[in-house]
């Protein structure tokens, strides 16, 4: 071979790998001030029900979002799959596994062709658990940061929204921990302060703080006998078929209790006072909570909601 011809070759090699690094490597992050003060300027409240469009998995769902739905009498569409991270979801040649099990109700809508169509005003997305693992392995910060621009290029004024989850009850740091250190730790000191540094002039991406509502209303149900049956944190997760406990997915007070923080942040409102009794998607009867145990939820949600800036409410709210 030709010294020209090897030169050439050499310096396409070199060219192609600049580029796949400048592809794969991670983007700069926000310092904490920085991000912080991305909030120091609260969202409006919303004047009529939102369209809204929910991405992630499991923990997600179906049951969830339908609820969401009731409490605030709005539209809502969804893409899902097991255990999905926001890269196969964007990814066209990625599998999703679950996909076809997932996704087979009414409100199914394909991700990128409901963004594109500006049909939606609140999109909210969630990444995989492991989430340390979902950072390491499947870039989430720029696959976040992808979204919230696809968001934004089918609606310039959606309201892009990052859903907080949780980690297994049996987690070794222990779940609780988990909890109060994952936000700072990857939900916004990494997800949030990089996917936000790419696009310095862009709205933030707020906050659904599931994972915090969890643990405060776990340490007030703890902290006593219980309210209306309920206990411990295990009363807010499923069971399997042989009746052991599943460690990750919600039964349908959970479910509840995360469609609360969701309308709470969405519609800068108090959910005190809203219905105890909804419909799963499948329009059967939920499990409802007691009287009692629905006005903890609600007002743990909104102790907690309304003092976290990055959730976009103003602080203080009543």
């Amino acid at each position: 071979m030709k010294p020209t011809i090897i030169l050439v070759a050499a310096l396409a090699v070199i060219i192609c790998g600049i580029a796949v690094w400048t592809y794969l490597k991670p983007p700069e992050a926000l310092s904490p001030d920085a991000l912080a003060a991305r909030y120091d300027t609260p969202l409006s409240p919303p004047n009529d029900p939102l369209t809204v469009y929910h991405l992630g998995h499991s923990l997600v769902g179906r049951d969830m979002p339908a609820m969401l739905a009731q409490m605030a009498g709005h539209l809502h569409a969804s893409q899902l799959g097991w255990g999905t991270p926001l890269k196969a979801h964007w990814e066209p040649n990625t599998p999703i596994n679950g996909f076809d099990a997932e996704n087979a109700h009414d409100h199914f809508r394909d991700a990128k062709k409901a963004l594109a169509s500006g049909d939606y005003d609140a999109f909210i997305l969630t990444e995989m658990v492991e989430i340390e693992a979902a950072i390491d392995h499947f870039a989430s910060p720029r696959y976040v940061a992808r979204w919230a621009r696809a968001a934004r290029d089918g609606n310039p004024g959606i309201r892009v929204y990052l859903y907080e989850s949780w980690h297994e009850l049996t987690d070794p740091q222990g779940w609780l921990t988990r909890l109060d250190a994952d936000p700072a730790r990857y939900w916004e000191g990494v997800l949030l302060a990089r996917a936000m540094s790419t696009e310095p002039d862009a709205p933030p991406i707020y906050v659904i703080p599931a994972g915090r509502v969890m643990a405060e209303f776990t340490r007030r149900i703890e902290a006593g006998d219980g309210v209306d049956g309920v206990t411990s944190r295990e009363d807010l997760f499923a069971r399997k078929e042989d009746g052991s406990l599943d460690p990750i997915h919600l039964n349908d007070l959970g479910a509840y209790l995360v469609a609360l923080t969701h309308y709470a942040v969405l519609y800068h409102d108090s959910p005190v006072g809203l219905p105890a009794q909804l419909n799963r998607a499948d329009g059967t009867p939920a499990k409802a909570p007691g009287p009692q145990l629905a006005e903890l939820m609600q007002q743990t949600v909104w102790d907690v909601v309304s003092r976290v800036p990055v959730t976009g409410i103003s602080q203080g709210a009543k």
